[in-house]
């Protein structure tokens, strides 16, 4: 069966702004999309590396980010400082857990799903690794959409910021945990917009050699038999 031509084999080239698709510029030149004026690229420039950069930068970030305390609280003669694990304990412990679980999920299970995620992506692309390409294609888009949800936590401390000190019984201050995990989480969504899925399909299609087909082999044969015999009369 013959792999199905792509885009870029057909001359075709998809605006990364409207999903528009226009004729690729010749000569490989950068234009610019009809409908939206947004610069048309057929793989975006150093992909890999800037994704690689973001994404160990977020890595390196996601230890301070749960180690470090996210916010001071002072009521009355109580004084402590919490983290995310500590706070997620504190509102179980307090009976709030439908909030404790959103908080666990976006705050410490999403940003190290997702860099997980695109370490696989990463390295599988780097690969030239044809393994299940439909199902990373969908690990992609889950991860680039989940991604926006994951300041979730940033917004419970500043909604706590708001309630809190309404009445003047208690003093909330955030930490710099919460710097550092909001820089995890503007890490990760610049490594997954860095990225470029379209290079997983750049990927030659595994056993792709003439010889896998039969009716390509006996092509390949009969013009290699014709050259031989050409060159054959062209000798004196």
């Amino acid at each position: 069966m013959n792999k199905p031509p792509r885009a870029s084999d057909l001359g075709l080239i998809a605006c990364e702004g409207c999903d528009l698709v226009v004729r690729q510029p010749p000569n490989n030149e950068e234009g610019f999309c009809p409908r939206c004026d947004e610069p048309l690229r057929r793989r975006k420039h150093d992909s890999l590396t800037r994704s690689w950069a973001f994404l160990i930068a977020a890595a390196l970030l996601y230890i301070p980010a749960n180690m470090l305390p996210i916010m001071h609280t002072q009521q009355l003669l109580e004084r402590y400082d919490s983290t995310i694990l500590s706070g997620v304990a504190l509102l179980w412990h307090n009976g709030a857990y439908d909030l404790a679980i959103i908080v666990f999920i976006a705050s410490i299970f999403v940003p190290i799903m997702k860099i997980i995620s695109l370490a696989v992506l990463l390295i599988a692309t780097q690969r030239g690794s044809h393994w299940r390409l439909r199902e990373r294609t969908r690990i992609y888009r889950i991860v680039d959409y989940v991604g926006h949800w994951s300041m979730l936590d940033v917004f419970v401390v500043v909604l706590l910021l708001t309630l809190v000190q309404f009445g003047g019984l208690a003093l909330v201050q955030p930490l710099p945990g919460v710097m550092a995990f909001g820089a995890v989480v503007v890490l990760t969504m610049l490594a997954s917009m860095s990225f470029d899925p379209r290079l997983m399909w750049d990927a030659p299609a595994p056993h792709a050699d003439a010889n896998a087909n039969p009716e390509t082999r006996a092509a390949n044969q009969a013009a290699s038999e014709a050259g031989i015999h050409a060159a054959a009369a062209a000798q004196p």
